[in-house]
């Protein structure tokens, strides 16, 4: 049982970690007892926004039914290509990398975040399901997101204020371990080079590419021929597995090579 105010340990960091399929189930229920152990939440847990399936554990059971407790299709993220676009959480996960809390009347993190103000907040429990919940966004590489919702089983609970400054650091330990270990489990593998890392060159001719610039542009701007500008974007695209010039500048933004222009 999870003792309130109690450091969070190796042990209860490696119960929720995924390795294998055969973890998974034990994981999930591991996080669920953690929970359990610090207020009375329900638990929702989402391992990418871009799949729609839910998270299984390795005999195809759905974790959402089967370990934490919801009725089959009920939890707040099933459905998630149809809600993606309207839900005030799916939204703020995009926005926002550190654990939040919010309500119908807004969002509250650890270090202001202007774009979360920006989100409309219209029918909010509607929208989102939710009357309250705390919320742990884990953003992955090649820009997966996931999260894994904390939501007060009274309806009356909306205000998250202390339960967020006591726990939501040892959730955001214990949610990330868990979401991307899965994602690793059950995810497709990538085709990407790992030995080969783009040049300087490369990456200075994607950046301006990422800024709109054409290869003659980006040949004045370096003092290169247009066939140079080619040859190093071709180059990066085949390192990166890109399909065409702007795969490969989302590509080497994915990775951090470069920033999208805003």
């Amino acid at each position: 049982m999870w003792e309130t105010g109690r450091m969070l340990d190796l042990t209860h960091l490696d119960r929720v970690r995924i390795r294998r399929a055969a973890d998974i189930a034990p994981a999930a229920e591991a996080l669920r007892a953690i929970a359990d152990g610090m207020a009375d939440w329900r638990v929702a847990a989402l391992p990418s926004m871009t799949r729609c399936e839910p998270m299984r554990d390795a005999e195809g059971r759905p974790l959402a039914s089967a370990v934490f407790g919801w009725e089959v299709g009920g939890d707040i993220w099933s459905g998630v290509l149809r809600r993606t676009l309207d839900s005030p959480l799916h939204v703020a996960c995009r926005y926002e990398s550190e654990p939040f809390w919010c309500n119908s009347e807004g969002f509250r993190t650890m270090a202001p975040n202007r774009l979360l103000d920006r989100i409309d907040l219209g029918s909010f429990e509607r929208r989102s399901l939710v009357h309250a919940a705390l919320v742990v966004p884990v953003h992955m590489p090649f820009g997966g997101i996931g999260a894994v919702a904390f939501i007060p089983r009274d309806p009356r609970q909306t205000d998250l204020a202390a339960e967020f400054a006591t726990h939501a650091d040892t959730l955001a330990a214990i949610v990330r371990p868990f979401i991307t270990g899965y994602n690793r489990v059950t995810g497709d593998s990538l085709s990407l080079s790992t030995t080969d890392s783009l040049s300087r060159r490369e990456v200075e001719c994607l950046k301006w590419a990422a800024l709109g610039k054409t290869d003659v542009e980006i040949g004045m701007i370096m003092s290169r021929s247009r066939a140079t500008v080619r040859f190093h974007i071709h180059n990066a695209a085949l390192k990166l597995n890109a399909a065409n010039r702007n795969h490969t500048v989302f590509r080497a933004a994915q990775l951090g090579y470069i920033a999208m222009s805003a």
